[in-house]
């Protein structure tokens, strides 16, 4: 895109991800500055603006997009606002990094992929975990043959609910499907799915069960699930939101036919244990402060012409479409 350039970017939703998470890796990293940010909220804006010294900042996402100086956009939104601003940003010739999950769902995956098609803007997607080294560590093992042949995944996910004691209008928005897509299990099994699809290929088949056992909240806060990988591993999975804070667990166990790893998805720091016949080791791995600045520094470089970027709004759809064939039965 920019040959050996400095990639100039613009934010799209300035709010608590893009403080420390994601939004200083876009002016920390080398060949990348950022140089515009927007908020709806012009006061909080300018307020970012000033505090991440980036010069210019808007109360309109389109402002921004047509930005002459603004060579990518960053859209840290809510999902319900990822398609629309990912498909104006690449029929302005820019190419976009979506926050996760990409869209609400998997059909609007699919018309953004469309655009990103026929404009030739490449869309990726914040999928960091494909970045981060206790991931990589255990693709790493698995690809060396230290468990032996893969078999099959199990994924654990039970979380204190915090919303017991809230009204509606204190909720995040995580909870709303006509914001979010779904729940809790969008935000996080995202996550999940799109490390396995990176370890073990797309998924071919999924039968899922969603329920809302609390009633706290419209979307579902219990899911279940089985499903299969191209590359024949299976998988099963449970998560759970409203849990009590003895019964949290976060966990996924991957078991091949001469040992297993198992490492949590959402710890700060990553606890990989490899067990085989030859005893158990176990391994702890620091993740960056800005924690998807590694993903990022990939985009960077592919948009300087030197590299590619793991994640991309291809592997993003199909975790999208793996996340509705979970819950469909519930909505």
């Amino acid at each position: 895109m920019k040959k050996n350039n400095t990639i100039n970017w613009g934010i799209i939703g300035v709010g608590d991800v893009t403080e420390v998470k994601s939004g200083p890796a876009f002016y920390k990293i080398k060949g990348s500055q950022l140089v515009a940010v927007m908020r709806r909220n012009a006061e909080k804006a300018a307020d970012y603006a000033k505090r991440h010294n980036v010069k210019k900042w808007y109360s309109d996402g389109t402002e921004l997009i047509n930005n002459p100086e603004v060579d990518a956009v960053y859209i840290a939104t809510p999902p319900d606002s990822h398609a629309r601003y990912a498909i104006e940003v690449m029929r302005a010739g820019k190419p976009v990094y979506v926050e996760k999950p990409m869209a609400r769902n998997y059909a609007e995956c699919q018309e953004m992929l469309q655009v990103s098609e026929e404009t030739g803007m490449p869309i990726w997607v914040a999928y960091y975990r494909r970045t981060l080294p206790a991931f990589l560590k255990a693709k790493e093992l698995i690809e060396s043959g230290a468990i032996g042949k893969p078999l099959m995944v199990n994924i654990k996910l039970y979380q204190l609910a915090t919303e017991k004691n809230q009204t509606k209008e204190e909720m995040h928005w995580h909870v709303f499907p006509e914001i979010s897509g779904a729940g809790h299990f969008y935000d996080l099994a995202s996550h999940q799915f799109d490390y396995l699809d990176f370890i073990f290929g797309e998924v071919i088949e999924v039968k899922g069960n969603a329920k809302n056992l609390a009633g706290l909240y419209p979307a579902e806060d219990t899911v279940s699930g089985t499903w299969i990988h191209k590359s024949g591993v299976v998988g099963t999975g449970s998560w759970c939101f409203v849990v009590d804070k003895n019964s949290e667990e976060d966990e996924i166990e991957i078991i091949g036919d001469s040992g297993k790893i198992t490492l949590p998805c959402f710890s700060p720091a990553g606890v990989l244990t490899l067990k085989t016949a030859r005893g158990t080791e176990e391994m702890n791995f620091a993740n960056p402060e800005h924690i998807s600045q590694n993903l990022v520094q990939q985009i960077v470089t592919e948009l300087r012409g030197t590299g590619k970027c793991v994640s991309t709004g291809i592997s993003a759809a199909r975790t999208s479409w793996v996340l509705d064939e979970m819950v469909k039965g519930f909505y």
